[in-house]
């Protein structure tokens, strides 16, 4: 049996997973010639048959089932040792693949670019926003290098490294009873008409654990929601209830709308943490942790808490 080059194990796994030789080729950057002899190369080298092909369309055969998660491995292995010879040779250099969930990315990456421009010009920053479960599959399939995102996430092979906590805020119509209050009770929430994300967004899961919480009933029904912040306060504008905003949104979402009041909750108010998230053991583990330190510092201007990562945990509603 002769060894399979990386080029091979690469065609390989594109035409797994696209099942399609001309979009498996564009994916990786190569003919689709040169990647079909690639992996008939690669057959020819194992001495076994990987895939079915038709006219039609391309499967796996039982064979290529079983050794296309192996190829995978392979270049996965191969993609982390270059990724510590790079972070070895010359830190905060090359690509890093940033994953951020949308109740983040319009409020932070400001902050995120103007460090990285500023402290580390090597560094290629390539930003990715996305819901959270599509974040974590990045993040375990090696697409996305690091994460920020609300925590936490109590998931074995991820490494959180905290950055701060941030309150929520209650945003309602002008005229409302709660609004420009700075001592609303939790309690408040259970009656409330409440508009929040649609299904996905993990800020939906943590207005609903915050509600709770407070004593809202299981199940409270929840007849309008929307795909992100701007749409939702627009909604709250238009007299269709009250949501909840974290407070790094608050400027930005309410003061193209004078329709909009906001209110504070009293101590302790509901709050949510954001972090860093990283796969554990990674190879530029070091360097994220150097970053998450630069991020704390470029984030005290804003209107929250800094958590360092010594300090305990909080999920969700504490403080």
């Amino acid at each position: 049996m002769k060894q399979p080059t990386l080029s091979q194990l690469k065609a390989f796994a594109a035409v797994a997973e696209h099942l399609h030789f001309r979009d498996a080729a564009a994916a990786i950057g190569m003919s689709q010639p040169a990647l079909s002899g690639a992996v008939s190369s690669l057959e020819e080298a194992l001495g076994v048959q990987l895939l079915e092909r038709t006219t039609r369309k391309v499967l796996l055969s039982p064979a290529g089932e079983r050794l296309a998660a192996r190829a995978h491995a392979v270049l996965g292995a191969v993609g982390e040792l270059m990724e510590e010879a790079e972070a070895v040779r010359a830190p905060f250099t090359g690509v890093l693949r940033l994953g951020v969930i949308p109740t983040v990315a319009p409020y932070l990456l400001p902050a995120v670019l103007r460090l990285v421009h500023d402290r580390y010009p090597e560094l290629e920053l390539q930003v990715h926003e996305e819901q959270t479960s599509s974040l974590l599959d990045g993040l375990a399939a090696g697409r996305l290098d690091l994460l920020l995102l609300a925590v936490p996430l109590g998931i074995p092979g991820v490494t959180e490294l905290p950055l701060f906590d941030e309150d929520f805020v209650l945003v309602a119509p002008g005229g409302h009873p709660l609004a420009g209050r700075f001592d609303i009770p939790r309690e408040e929430l259970r009656d409330l008409k409440l508009l929040l994300l649609d299904e996905g967004h993990c800020l939906r899961d943590q207005a609903l654990d915050v509600c709770r919480e407070a004593g809202r009933a299981e199940g409270a029904p929840v007849t309008t929601t929307a795909a992100g912040l701007s749409t939702l306060v627009q909604l709250v504008a238009g007299g269709l209830g009250v949501t909840l905003l974290p407070r790094t949104a608050v400027t930005v979402e309410t003061a193209r709308n004078t329709a909009l009041c906001t209110g504070d909750f009293a101590a302790p108010a509901p709050s949510r943490r954001i972090a860093l998230a990283m796969r554990t053991g990674a190879a530029r583990q070091a360097e994220f942790e150097v970053l998450a330190d630069s991020l704390r510092e470029a984030m005290t201007c804003l209107p929250v808490r800094i958590v360092r990562p010594s300090e305990p945990g909080s999920g969700p509603g504490a403080a």
